[in-house]
């Protein structure tokens, strides 16, 4: 299957020689990236990476960009973090019917990541809800790719961490 998706990463002070990077990244397995670097210091890699699952490629992409660029951090992996307007767009309907929805369902709606002016969720949790409330034309890829990016995302935040904290922090969330 083919799965799309990006990873977006700081680059280190030595990675600044664009057309060397994105030879490295060619050489290191990434030919089927598109490779964007707009903002100094950032690149951003859209792959269509087949394989037999999400994680999978996912996984296959972080280690090949990590081969080539092995000071690159990476800052998100997505799709994941989004606006009501990414998911009416996704899930083929409008923003003004993805608001109704989270108003009218708001007990059971996915709580978002971030709360404010511009709410944001994680994507799959969003999908999951409305797949399981009937026929929206979500592609199975798609909700893959984004528990996949979801769990990438997850734990680069978890590592900074502090394991004490940790500990009592997951008393208190259960």
């Amino acid at each position: 299957m083919e799965y799309v998706f990006t990873l977006k990463y700081q680059l280190a002070d030595e990675d600044r020689d664009h057309e060397q990077i994105v030879e490295r990244l060619f050489e290191a397995g990434c030919d089927d990236a598109t490779i964007g670097v707009g903002q100094p210091g950032r690149i951003a890699l859209t792959f269509r990476r087949d394989g037999a699952d999400a994680w999978s490629v996912i996984h296959s992409a972080l280690h090949d960009v990590k081969k080539a660029l092995p000071t690159a951090r990476l800052v998100e992996a997505g799709p994941d973090f989004v606006g009501l307007t990414d998911v009416a767009d996704l899930a083929g309907v409008t923003r003004q019917n993805m608001r109704k929805l989270m108003l009218a369902h708001a007990s059971r709606f996915p709580l978002p990541v971030h709360e404010g002016s511009a709410s944001v969720w994680h994507l799959s949790d969003v999908l999951a809800w409305m797949m399981g409330r009937g026929s929206y034309p979500i592609s199975a890829n798609l909700v893959d790719i984004a528990k996949a990016t979801k769990q990438v995302n997850l734990a680069k935040e978890a590592r900074q961490i502090e394991p004490r904290l940790n500990r009592q922090l997951v008393s208190l969330l259960a």
